[in-house]
């Protein structure tokens, strides 16, 4: 099984985006703080630029909405057919030099991410997915080729007996994630940084998600389409699905459990 064209022209942007954050990230490069005290970095601004001029020639008429571009002043536009953009989440992870820090691309159609390519070019792991057609995975190094991926289909566990593997955030994992975590059958708890969290549920190396601090829509919308396309979803404190355009909020999300597993007890 291959990347449709489509996801191949955004794996394509993202790679070129992961080389130039390589790139960066060799050269030990300054942070600074945003106003909303989020750090942000030369590789953050540097990898959009080239992922906002990339998706200006696949899709010209696409709004797109990108993290850096809102920061700095741009209003986001979003219709029924529209791009999220996190062009370096994890940027922490990036400070710290951990790599597990992702590029991130995903199409929102009618509320709901239905295309999605995550990328984490320090650890050489790119993952892509589209809703009823499946989700792949293959190594990936910044300097290499999507053209010479092997690709491998990934698909969402059972829930093991003994417990779920639950994966927490590295950065900003709570109270109310701990009390979360009590009040269910766990068997393992493990630690990741960005996106990566959303990818390994999908490949059943974690059986669920649970996130309750603050993410915006472009933190998460790759991976969930990555999972949803690999059987799994996102549900809300209330078992709601999460969506996405999300205006009035400011383009943030609520708290949210991400699942492998439908049958697990989430709420």
């Amino acid at each position: 099984m291959q990347p449709s064209p489509f996801l191949s022209g955004l794996l394509a942007l993202a790679r070129d985006a992961g080389k130039e954050i390589i790139r960066i990230y060799n050269s030990n490069p300054e942070s600074r703080l945003k106003s909303d005290s989020s750090p942000v970095t030369e590789a953050d601004v540097a990898a959009e630029r080239i992922i906002l001029a990339g998706l200006a020639k696949l899709e010209p008429y696409t709004p797109v909405i990108a993290e850096e571009a809102v920061s700095a002043g741009a209003e986001p536009v979003t219709a029924k057919r529209f791009f999220l953009v996190d062009p370096l989440d994890g940027t922490r992870e990036f400070i710290s030099r951990n790599g597990e820090f992702t590029i991130n691309i995903a199409l929102i159609e009618n509320g709901q991410p239905t295309a999605g390519v995550v990328f984490a070019p320090a650890v050489g792991r790119v993952f892509c997915g589209e809703v009823e057609k499946g989700s792949l995975e293959a190594g990936l190094l910044a300097d290499g080729d999507v053209d010479d991926c092997e690709w491998h289909k990934i698909k969402v566990r059972r829930l093991p007996g003994e417990g779920a593997k639950v994966v927490a955030s590295r950065s900003h994992r709570d109270e109310r994630t701990n009390q979360w975590i009590a009040g269910r059958k766990v068997a393992e708890i493990v630690s990741a940084g960005s996106s990566l969290k959303f990818c390994l549920v999908a490949t059943g190396e974690a059986d669920l998600y649970p996130r309750f601090s603050r993410t915006m829509e472009w933190d998460t919308a790759a991976g969930h389409a990555v999972l949803i396309a690999a059987g799994g979803g996102i549900v809300t404190e209330d078992g709601a699905p999460l969506t996405y355009g999300k205006r009035q909020r400011g383009f943030d999300n609520p708290g949210f459990i991400a699942f492998g597993d439908p049958t697990a007890e989430l709420t």
